[in-house]
C-alpha cells in the first residue's frame, strides 16, 4: 500500500504541473490581452525552473517512501518559486499572492504539526518578501483596480478547484487508511485469540494424552476377548483408528516447541483418509485427477477438513449426506472447491466468518473458519463462497504452491 507521504508528493506533482500551465497562461494573457509590461525573462525562468524541478521529483518519487521533511522541502521550492513569480509581477498588488494560503492548507491537511508551522512561516516570509521587494505593474489596457478585482476572481476560482481536488483525494486516502487499520485491528484480535486458544489446547493436550492411551489399550483388550464376533471386531477397529488419530493430534498439539518436526507436511490423500475415518457416513465424490500425493502445509490440511466437515453438516441437515470435492493444480496454484447439498445461503450475506467464536451453526464453536482465514493470510491465498446449481453452496480456495511448503 502506498504511504501517505508518497501520495502527498504525487498530489503535489499534479498540482505543480497545473501551476506551471496556469503561470504560463497568465503570463501570455497579461502580456497580450491586458497589455501589461512584465519582465518576460524572469517570469519564464520561474516557470522553467518549477517544471524542471517537478520532472525531477516525478522521476524520483516513483519508488520512494519519503519522510515529512522531504515533503517540506518540496513545498519550500514551491514557496520560493511563487515568491519569485509574485515579486516580479506586482508584489502585494498581485491578487495571486493569496496562493500562499493554498500551500499552508495543503501542509495542514497532510503534514505533522511542526512541519505545517514551518510551511506557514515560509509562506509568510515569502509573501513579505514579494510585498517589500515586488516590482509594480506597468502599463495595461485597464486600470489597476479592475485588474485587481478580475485577478481576485480568477484566483478564487483557481483556489477553489485546487482545494476541492486535493481535499477529495486526501479524504479518500484517509478513508482507505482507516479501513486498513480497522482490518488490521480485527486481524490482531483474531490472532490474539488464536494464540490464546493454541496455548490452552497445548495444555489440554497434555492432560488428554494419558486417558487416550488407556482407552487404546482397553480397545485392544476388548478386541482380543471378542474374537468370535466379527461385527464387534470391525467396530473396535474403527474405534481404535479414531483413538489413534485423536492421540496423534494431541501429541502434535503437545509438542509445539519441536518446530518443523511437529509441523511436517501432509499429503492430500492422507487428509482425505483421516476425514473419511471421522465421517464414515458421508459420501465423498472427488475429481479423478486430484493430486493426492501432493505435500502441503498442515494448515492447508486443517482448512480442507474444516470445509469438508461444514459441507457434511450442511448436507446432513438437508437429508443428503454427500460432499463433492474438486482439487487440482493449475499455473503453479492449488485450487480447491467443496460443494455441499445443504440449504444454501443468502446471497446478501455470503461472507465467510473470519473471527473467532462466530459460527453459523447452533452447535459450532466458531473456530474452524477463523483458523482457515488465518491460514489463507499466512500463505497469501484466497477463500470464497458461491451458490451451487440447484441446491447447496460451493466454498473454494486458491493457494500458491511455493508458499504451502513448510520451511525447515
Amino acid at each position: 500500500m502506498e504511504s501517505q507521504d508518497t501520495s502527498f508528493l504525487r498530489t503535489l506533482c499534479s498540482l505543480r504541473w497545473l501551476a506551471c500551465a496556469g503561470q504560463a497562461a497568465t503570463i501570455l494573457v497579461a502580456t497580450w490581452l491586458l497589455g501589461l509590461e512584465l519582465p518576460q525573462q524572469q517570469l519564464w525562468a520561474g516557470v522553467f525552473v518549477l517544471a524542471l524541478f517537478n520532472l525531477y521529483v516525478q522521476l524520483r518519487v516513483h519508488d520512494s517512501n519519503p519522510a515529512p521533511v522531504t515533503a517540506f522541502g518540496h513545498i519550500l521550492v514551491d514557496v520560493t518559486v511563487l515568491t519569485w513569480m509574485v515579486g516580479w509581477s506586482g508584489g502585494i498588488a498581485n491578487p495571486f499572492g493569496s496562493l500562499f494560503l493554498i500551500l499552508i492548507a495543503l501542509a495542514a491537511l497532510a503534514l505533522p504539526l511542526r512541519w505545517t508551522h514551518a510551511v506557514a512561516a515560509a509562506c509568510v516570509g515569502g509573501y513579505a518578501l514579494s510585498a517589500v521587494f515586488g516590482l509594480p505593474l506597468q502599463g495595461g489596457y485597464f486600470n489597476s483596480m479592475d485588474l485587481h478585482l478580475w485577478g481576485a476572481a480568477a484566483n478564487f476560482l483557481l483556489s477553489s478547484v485546487v482545494v476541492l481536488v486535493f481535499s477529495t483525494r486526501l479524504a479518500a486516502a484517509l478513508r482507505e487508511r482507516e479501513n486498513q487499520l480497522a482490518l488490521l485491528r480485527e486481524r490482531f484480535v483474531r490472532n490474539e485469540g488464536i494464540v490464546a486458544l493454541a496455548t490452552h489446547a497445548a495444555s489440554v493436550a497434555h492432560e488428554l494424552n494419558t486417558p487416550l492411551a488407556t482407552m487404546t489399550l482397553l480397545v485392544d483388550d476388548i478386541a482380543e476377548q471378542g474374537n468370535d464376533n466379527l461385527e464387534m471386531r470391525e467396530d473396535l477397529e474403527t474405534l481404535r483408528g479414531l483413538l489413534v488419530q485423536c492421540r496423534e493430534r494431541v501429541l502434535a498439539l503437545a509438542a509445539p516447541a519441536e518446530g518443523a518436526r511437529s509441523r511436517a507436511d501432509v499429503s492430500i490423500g492422507h487428509v482425505l483418509e483421516q476425514w473419511r475415518l471421522v465421517r464414515p457416513t458421508i459420501q465423498l465424490r472427488r475429481n479423478a485427477n486430484a493430486p493426492l500425493e501432493l505435500k502441503l502445509d498442515p494448515g492447508v490440511g486443517h482448512l480442507l477438513q474444516v470445509l469438508l466437515n461444514n459441507a457434511a453438516d450442511a448436507g446432513e441437515r438437508s437429508g443428503r449426506a454427500q460432499v463433492d470435492l474438486d482439487i487440482r493444480v493449475r499455473d503453479g496454484q492449488l485450487y480447491g472447491e467443496v460443494r455441499d447439498y445443504g440449504p444454501g445461503f443468502n446471497a446478501n450475506d455470503a461472507a465467510l466468518p473470519g473471527t473467532l467464536f462466530n459460527s453459523g451453526k447452533t452447535d459450532g464453536m466458531g473456530v474452524g473458519l477463523a483458523l482457515s482465514h488465518a491460514t489463507m493470510e499466512r500463505l497469501h491465498g484466497e477463500l470464497w463462497m458461491r451458490p451451487a446449481e440447484g441446491q447447496g453452496a460451493r466454498v473454494g480456495f486458491r493457494l500458491p504452491l511455493n508458499t504451502t511448503e513448510v520451511n525447515a
